[in-house]
């Protein structure tokens, strides 16, 4: 048998018991028997139990359904929210795994960089050093041919000045005369 049909047999009866009591109470009042009166309690117990199960049963489970629903749908909402934020938490921890993982690797990579960049350094200063030591070399070697130009035009200067001052000693007069005379005798033997 389906709800609907024992609600409304419930509501006949109800109905029915709640006619026979009021006919009950228009005819005078109390009843002189005591089982009369206890039948009619009960009577009025069972309607009112009926009237009480009618809107327990009729009214309230849509209400009592409807709460149900809602604090099921909060369940379903928290359970979602508390397996999400544990999702994030754990990527959350991977993360930070990670993160470490990539630190450790970036130390790695920057000792790494660090030391190409020394041995760059190392090999642009070698370089440096062989230019400046070749240009030294270049520049060693211009100056000493300077100074040894300079050197040479010193002493023959020198030379120059030192044959003059002997010649001027030694020029005389009759020295002067005598290479004249051999200059001229030379020129005489010779064909023009």
């Amino acid at each position: 048998m389906n709800r609907r049909g024992v609600s409304y047999g419930l509501g006949v009866l109800a109905a029915c018991l709640f006619l026979a009591i009021s006919t009950l109470g228009a005819e005078g009042g109390s009843s002189p028997d005591p089982a009369v009166s206890m039948l009619f309690k009960w009577i009025h117990f069972v309607v009112v139990v009926a009237l009480a199960y009618w809107v327990f049963g009729k009214l309230l489970p849509p209400v009592f359904r409807r709460r149900a629903d809602l604090i099921s749908e909060a369940i379903d909402k928290a359970t979602a929210a508390k397996a999400d934020a544990e999702q994030r938490l754990k990527e959350a921890a991977e993360k930070m795994g990670n993160l470490e993982r990539e630190v450790a690797a970036f130390r790695v990579q920057a000792q790494r960089d660090a030391e190409a960049e020394m041995e760059r350094l190392r090999g642009a200063t070698q370089l440096d050093l062989e230019k400046i030591r070749i240009a030294a070399k270049a520049e060693i070697e211009a100056a000493e041919r300077a100074a040894r130009i300079e050197l040479k035009e010193l002493a023959a200067k020198l030379a120059v000045d030192g044959a003059e001052s002997l010649v001027a000693k030694q020029m005389t007069p009759a020295v002067q005369e005598a290479m004249i005379n051999s200059f001229v005798q030379s020129l005489q033997g010779r064909p023009n």
